[in-house]
Order: structure tokens, then sequence, then C-alpha cells
């Protein structure tokens, strides 16, 4: 994935993903993944896994670098853990990405995430939020 959003052929992908280079706090090692995001405010919102490994480095507020849309941006990214911002986030995410519904076990019904799916996904996911440098 990463080698199309790099390539001219990114145009297939770049509107929902982007890589985000994070540095490692103990090691000083960078470390570069794709990710889905979606803007809403005036910053973008990513959802992760708990179980992944690469957000811890953003707790309390970190750099990052990106390729969005093939050109070098810089933000500031911090994430979020609490349930109840991560449910909100995610209805969020499902009005902007609502094809992300089924893989992510949420059943909808007349338009509308099933409460109890979102608080179950709630516990197994997080959000980073990136505010992009002026």
């Amino acid at each position: 994935m990463a080698w199309v959003l790099r390539s001219p052929l990114h145009g297939l992908l770049s509107n929902g993903m982007m890589l985000i280079t994070i540095t490692g706090r103990k090691t000083g090692k960078t470390y570069t993944t794709p990710v889905g995001y979606y803007m809403e405010d005036g910053a973008m919102w990513v959802i992760t896994s708990r179980e992944r490994t690469w957000w811890r480095n953003l707790q309390g507020g970190a750099k990052v670098d990106l390729l969005l849309k093939r050109k070098p941006v810089k933000g500031f990214a911090d994430v979020e853990l609490d349930e109840r911002s991560v449910e909100a986030g995610i209805v969020e995410y499902l009005r902007h990405i609502p094809q992300a519904a089924k893989p992510m076990k949420i059943r909808v019904e007349n338009g509308r995430p099933d409460p109890q799916d979102i608080a179950n996904t709630a516990k197994d996911r997080l959000f980073v939020k990136i505010k992009l440098n002026a």
C-alpha cells in the first residue's frame, strides 16, 4: 500500500489513505505506516487498533510527517483513548466512511449504527487527531 501512496497511482487511495511517519520516543527511529483518515473541523482523524504500537509514541502529543496526496506535510498529533470519545468518533467516522461498518463488525439499521456494536468496537480502537501545520 505504501508504494501506491508514493507512486503516480496514488489517486486510487489518496482520498482516504496517507502515510504517517512518527519518531520513536526511546529509540529515535522513524516509523512509516499507511493509515486511513478523514477530515473534520480542521483536523485529520485516524482510527487504529489499540493492539498496534506506533500510536504510543504520540501520547502527550508529538510532531508527525505525513505524505498526503503525494505531498509532504507536517503536523502535530495526539491520541484520544477515552472510550466515550472514541465511541463518538466512531459514529462520526462511519458518517464519513460508511463502508467501514461491516469490517468493524458494526451493524447498521435504518442508517444508524448499533450502539452496543459501537461500544464494543471502542474498547479495541482509538483515534489519533492531527492538526496540520500552517
